[in-house]
Parts: C-alpha cells; sequence; structure tokens
C-alpha cells in the first residue's frame, strides 16, 4: 500500500500512471496491494467515468 495514500488518491495515481488498461486491472492492482473496500470506494458512474477518462489518456496513441 503507498504510505498515507487514500483509495482514491492511489486510484487516481494508477489511471493517470498507464500502468492499468481497465478499471477492473485498477481494482485488482488496489486489492494486490492492500487497500480495503476498492468495490465500495470505486462505485458509481461518475467515478468510473472519471477514472476510465484518466485510463484512456494515459495509454500510449499508436503512431499514424
Amino acid at each position: 500500500m503507498a504510505e498515507n495514500m487514500t483509495t482514491m488518491e492511489r486510484a487516481f495515481e494508477l489511471a493517470r500512471s498507464g500502468e492499468c488498461e481497465s478499471i477492473n486491472a485498477l481494482r485488482q492492482r488496489l486489492r494486490r496491494e492492500g487497500y480495503e473496500a476498492v468495490h465500495l470506494h470505486l462505485h458509481g458512474a461518475s467515478i468510473n467515468r472519471q477514472l476510465t477518462d484518466l485510463i484512456r489518456a494515459a495509454k500510449p496513441s499508436d503512431p499514424a
């Protein structure tokens, strides 16, 4: 678990990092890192939309 980070802070950090390819991967990563009640923290359309947008933005774009 990242030192002194809340579940939400770490979720946003992971979403921005490009290390998780989906919300499900992000949830699994948080659980592996020792965060509890991940499903309660990341429940709801708004938070999922924000995290999905960050995950997509963090993906490297394909060169044309």
